[in-house]
């Protein structure tokens, strides 16, 4: 299963191709399996090897301790305690822990790191994916309440209230790790790279010809590698989300793996593919998944109200809507869609 989406990641990172760059300039690139996804960094300068280095080494750091399977991280030491004692964590997962509920409070329970239960029972991207029964997800839906994520700052310490609770950083963790990577590379004097965590884009600065990046984004209903526009950005995060990225079918229907922790199922709000651009990718990992679960109005007015983020919806009736600030830097590229202005 690892294998295959490896490859599949391969292709998919080939739509993120870096446009224009001609100008003589040392460039690192280095690749790793983390966090669950193929993690590529390509960084320019003449310090691009050591800072390179040691931003790969910071993502995997992230891994250990953000893991939901690995016995000595965070989460599997949080999940193992719920209902009994706090647990002492690494500062880097409280942060993110604490930046998951207040987009929580945000989406009201929509986007919520306690649907651990909900995931493992679904089991999608795994070879146990499978279609539970009602009785198993209301059982599971009981468990899901991020108020139930006790946190004693003092002592950085985490504690879930009731037995058989779980988190799950898999919705926001890439995105926090992206973050870290850009500010190594950044106090190492790096002024451009390109960074691709599983389909989640981190820039820094432009590309060595001083034009911006040229993103394209995933076409939700065509085949890895296909997209159906691109976006110009300088310094920015590129965040997707999707009922195409990890998926099972089952009697000729698919179901994907952004969950809606109020129903139990994968979500059917009318949106295929949501986009979000932002300066902090912890924050369009959490976005992208929010705005993909509530559906296409109430996304708009959410994200059109948030400062220094934008987004690009691909809707069920193959219609492409962006919001305001990023109308100027998207076009369209494929002829199986509509531009939908607003």
């Amino acid at each position: 299963m690892k294998k295959k989406s490896l490859i599949y990641l391969v292709i998919f990172s080939l739509i993120f191709m870096l446009v224009g760059c001609n100008k003589e300039e040392k460039v690192t690139t280095k690749e790793n399996y983390l966090l669950d996804t193929l993690i590529q960094l390509k960084v320019y300068g003449k310090n691009s090897e050591k800072a390179t280095n040691e931003a790969m080494d910071a993502i995997s750091d992230i891994d250990d301790i953000m893991s939901p399977t690995k016995p000595t991280s965070d989460v599997v030491k949080i999940n193992n305690s719920a209902g009994k004692d706090f647990v002492k964590i690494n500062e880097n997962t409280l942060e993110v822990i604490k930046t998951s509920i207040k987009y929580s409070k945000l989406s009201k329970g929509n986007f919520d790191i306690t649907v651990g239960p909900l995931v493992k029972l679904w089991g999608i991207g795994t070879e146990n994916a499978r279609v539970p029964s009602k009785e198993e997800i209301d059982a599971a839906l009981k468990l899901i309440n991020y108020e139930n994520v006790l946190i004693d700052e003092e002592n950085k310490s985490v504690k879930l209230k009731s037995p058989k609770e779980a988190v799950n950083l898999g919705g926001i963790a890439k995105g926090f790790a992206g973050d870290k990577a850009r500010e190594i590379l950044e106090n190492k004097g790096i002024k451009s790279a390109y960074l691709n965590l599983g389909g989640n884009i981190v820039t820094i600065g432009n590309k060595t010809d001083g034009t911006p990046w040229n993103i394209g984004i995933q076409d939700p209903l065509s085949d890895r590698g296909e997209y159906f526009g691109i976006v110009r950005v300088s310094n920015k995060s590129v965040v997707s989300s999707g009922n195409y990225e990890r998926f099972f079918i089952k009697d000729n229907k698919r179901y994907h793996h952004i969950l809606n922790t109020k129903t139990g199922y994968p979500s059917e709000s009318g949106i295929l593919s949501s986009t979000i651009i932002s300066n902090k990718s912890i924050d369009g990992d959490a976005l992208s998944t929010i705005t993909f679960i509530l559906g296409l109005e109430k996304s708009m007015e959410i994200i059109e109200n948030i400062d220094g983020v934008d987004a690009i919806f691909v809707t069920t009736d193959k219609k492409v809507h962006t919001t305001s600030n990023i109308a100027k830097d998207f076009k369209l590229s494929s002829k199986e869609y509509i531009y939908e202005e607003r």
